[in-house]
């Protein structure tokens, strides 16, 4: 009995210390890493090879399965003109193609097509009927600014505010939503990255929510195809860029009246310039400033109703951005 009792207890230590080497392996083999022990085969179905690129594949497909994903310049055709941009893209929705690209992930200033994801931040955070009360910092004084003429005390509703904001691209609107749905102009532009990186916009970074010159204050033209392209899921905002001028009335801080009155800044919308035939222009956001050059966004449909975005920042005049924009949109038929 003594012998079988001592086999016993020797079988049971015998046991433990494999049990403990096992799990010493299993810590220092790394604790929840992929481990597999199968050979390298990249033709071979079940090889690790295999197994960890399908696990790749599945962790990245989703975010770019609705997406036009852009890895190089695409500028072969010499019919284009993109020589006096800096950068320019031509994204089709439909079936998430690049049509052109022209240093889409270079990273520029890009004017007041920063407010786009100012809207976009405040129609996800705000109602459209909510009261906004301008304060000190809708007070801009760089020179050439474009500006409503709020005075401390000021009101309109968010809905006047997107509409000024879109179509004349007023920059003091833009303090007065950022302050007015962030809480703070800072917590705001907290929010404005936020949604960027969201959205896969990692070469943005937003420093004010109008897009006057700072050069902390930066985005690429693919960052903004993924900022738009989210932007027009959005009934209110496709209405407002659609718009060819916008009058309105908002209230001083003594109840008085204000009257705002002005044409887009689009000038396609406004007819000064005609996009190729069969296309049409729905709308989108211009921009301007001395170290921007001129930008220009839009979201415009051929004649079968597929849609596209097409960007170009950094023209060096209004005239070569409009006319570039139109050989950029004429590339949809080639």
């Amino acid at each position: 009995m003594t012998k079988r009792r001592a086999v016993f207890r020797t079988s049971r230590r015998m046991a433990c210390f494999a049990c403990v080497v096992f799990l010493m392996a299993a810590f220092l083999g790394g604790c929840g890493s992929q481990s597999y022990t199968m050979a390298y085969q990249a033709d071979y179905d079940v090889s690790t090879f295999n197994m960890v690129s399908r696990q790749e594949r599945r962790t990245a497909v989703p975010f770019a399965t609705n997406l036009c994903v852009a890895t190089t310049d695409l500028t072969d055709d010499e019919r284009v003109d993109m020589s006096q941009a800096k950068a320019a893209g031509l994204f089709r929705l439909e079936d998430n193609t690049v049509l052109y690209a022209k240093n889409v992930h270079e990273r520029l200033h890009p004017a007041s097509i920063t407010k786009v994801m100012t809207a976009l931040v405040a129609l996800e955070n705000g109602t459209l009927n909510q009261v906004l009360t301008a304060t000190d910092a809708v007070k801009i004084t760089e020179s050439g600014a474009v500006l409503c003429g709020l005075e401390p005390g000021d009101t309109m509703t968010l809905d006047q505010a997107l509409r000024i904001l879109l179509v004349w691209s007023a920059n003091d609107v833009g303090m007065l939503i950022a302050e007015n749905i962030g809480g703070s102009v800072e917590h705001f532009l907290e929010m404005m990255n936020a949604k960027a990186r969201e959205l896969g916009a990692t070469n943005t970074n937003f420093t004010n929510p109008h897009g006057l010159t700072d050069i902390n204050h930066y985005t690429t033209a693919y960052d903004l195809y993924l900022i738009f392209n989210e932007a027009i899921k959005n009934d209110t905002f496709n209405e407002i860029i659609h718009m060819s001028g916008y009058q309105t009335v908002f209230y001083d801080k003594n109840g008085g009246e204000k009257s705002f009155d002005k044409p887009s800044t689009n000038q396609f919308l406004r007819g000064n310039y005609q996009p190729p035939a069969n296309i049409t222009v729905i709308g989108g956001k211009t921009g301007t400033t001395n170290e921007a050059g001129h930008c220009l966004m839009l979201f415009t449909r051929d004649e079968n109703g597929s849609p596209y975005i097409s960007i170009i920042l950094g023209a060096q005049s209004r005239d070569v951005n409009y006319n570039e924009m139109i050989d950029l949109l004429d590339e949809i038929h080639k």
